[in-house]
């Protein structure tokens, strides 16, 4: 008789003890948990910011905020109002004014913030955007931006071009998140239809000095691509935003109000941009954990992609005996149900279909949140087991993009509520 103790104490997965389950699952779990607060706010900036004598150091880099008539902080993403309270509590009086737009409330001093949506925009986007523009848009070179870019940007940060009602924005990213879409595809259509997207937002700052803190959640920590690239001047042509359109189908009347972002080098000579989290902090914890409790652990890819409904027995076979495979990257989803799931419960459904009894398998978004209250799912035959009981069909569930209501039901789903950090996806199988 095995007897599994599981002492868990403050845990960021909220059902930690409910999933610990095996031994097993205790490691994954355990890994999990590693990878989770390693990427936490508080831990990056500690490492990576200090404010001394009025000289604010970043990395290796320091500015002189004494140089400057005005310093502001705008935060974009998921996570940035955490990440920007921090900078307000460092910065104190030095700090001017600031502009935060975030799905997370915080309790600020001097930032204005927006509770805004994503994946989707909305006027209250909008409405943020607009005001930004309006105070920050007359700033001349004495004066400093700090902008906290995140995961979410692309959504959060709306300022339409000419001739593209809020109500079109939608629906094409509502065809996007639908359509099976990398990324980088997305946001290449996104730029050619947004003013503050590929660069615009540094045009709209100029000649104002900016120092951009890049928080990625993209494979690859492409600056081009994160957020839609707000400071970071784009390298794509409508034409490559016309061949994303033929590609997926997307609404044609969009296709003659594309427009090129600004390609001028003087918009970009005053910004300054520093990589401060991405996914292979995560994978790192998760390796060191992993060797911490007697497993060997091997980095997949840190830019992984692939379609969810087929990664799941990819990884599986890749993964060697008594051995963790960690993966971090964003995989893709064609939506034909109209169920509630994300990408990674998706990738774990899918994985019971291939499970062998020396396996559990984990998908997770890191910032909490997979489209759904879950951040993702773990999976083995117990989950399989638990389905088979409950006369749960996996293909009815997958075909119908039903995935929360099956991990609910078989009690799997990974619960941390929405968390002040966004790296990626990532994933663990465990073949033991």
């Amino acid at each position: 008789m095995i007897v599994l103790l599981c002492i868990v104490v403050m845990t960021l997965i909220k059902n930690f003890e409910q999933l610990c389950k095996t031994p097993q699952r205790k490691i994954v779990l355990d890994i999990i948990e590693e990878c989770l607060t390693s990427i936490q706010p508080e831990k990056i900036l500690a490492q990576n910011l200090k404010f001394t004598d009025g000289i604010l150091r970043i990395m290796d880099n320091n500015f002189n905020l004494g140089e400057f008539e005005k310093v502001f902080l705008l935060g974009i993403g998921k996570g940035s109002a955490r990440i920007s309270k921090i900078i307000e509590n460092l910065l104190g009086d030095k700090l001017t004014d600031g502009f935060v737009i975030d799905g997370v409330q915080e309790n600020f001093t001097k930032i204005k913030e927006t509770i805004g949506t994503h994946p989707l925009p909305s006027q209250a986007n909008l409405d943020f955007t607009q005001n930004v523009l309006q105070n920050l848009g007359g700033l001349s070179e004495k004066d400093l931006v700090i902008i906290v870019v995140c995961g979410g940007g692309s959504a959060m940060l709306v300022s339409p071009q000419e001739g593209i009602t809020l109500e079109q924005k939608i629906e094409v990213n509502k065809q996007l998140l639908k359509s099976g879409a990398t990324i980088e595809e997305m946001n290449v259509l996104r730029k050619h239809l947004s003013k503050v997207k590929g660069g615009g937002l540094a045009k709209e700052l100029y000649p104002a000095h900016i120092v951009g803190l890049i928080f990625s959640d993209v494979p690859g920590n492409d600056l081009y691509v994160i957020a839609s690239g707000p400071i970071t001047k784009d390298r794509s042509t409508i034409a490559d935003a016309k061949s994303i359109i033929d590609k997926y189908g997307i609404d044609t009347n969009i296709v003659d109000k594309l427009v090129e972002p600004p390609k001028e080098d003087k918009y970009f000579e005053n910004v300054t941009t520093f990589l401060m989290l991405s996914n292979q902090t995560a994978l790192k914890a998760m390796t060191n954990k992993a060797k911490e409790l007697g497993v060997n652990a091997r980095i997949l890819s840190d830019k992984f992609q692939g379609d969810a409904r087929e990664v799941g027995q990819q990884l599986i076979t890749e993964t060697q005996k008594a051995e963790i495979l960690l993966i971090g990257g964003e995989t893709t989803l064609r939506v034909s149900g109209n169920g509630i799931g994300g990408r990674n419960l998706e990738v774990v459904l899918n994985s019971l279909r291939y499970l062998k009894g020396d396996v559990t398998i984990a998908s997770f978004d890191s910032d909490g949140w997979d489209n759904c209250s879950a951040a993702g799912a773990i999976g083995d035959l117990q989950t399989a087991a638990a389905a088979k009981t409950q006369n749960l069909d996996i293909r009815q569930y997958l075909k119908d993009n039903n995935t929360l209501e099956f991990f609910e039901k078989t009690g799997d789903t990974i619960l941390t509520g929405r968390l002040p950090s966004n790296v990626s996806d990532l994933i663990v199988v465990y073949k033991y």
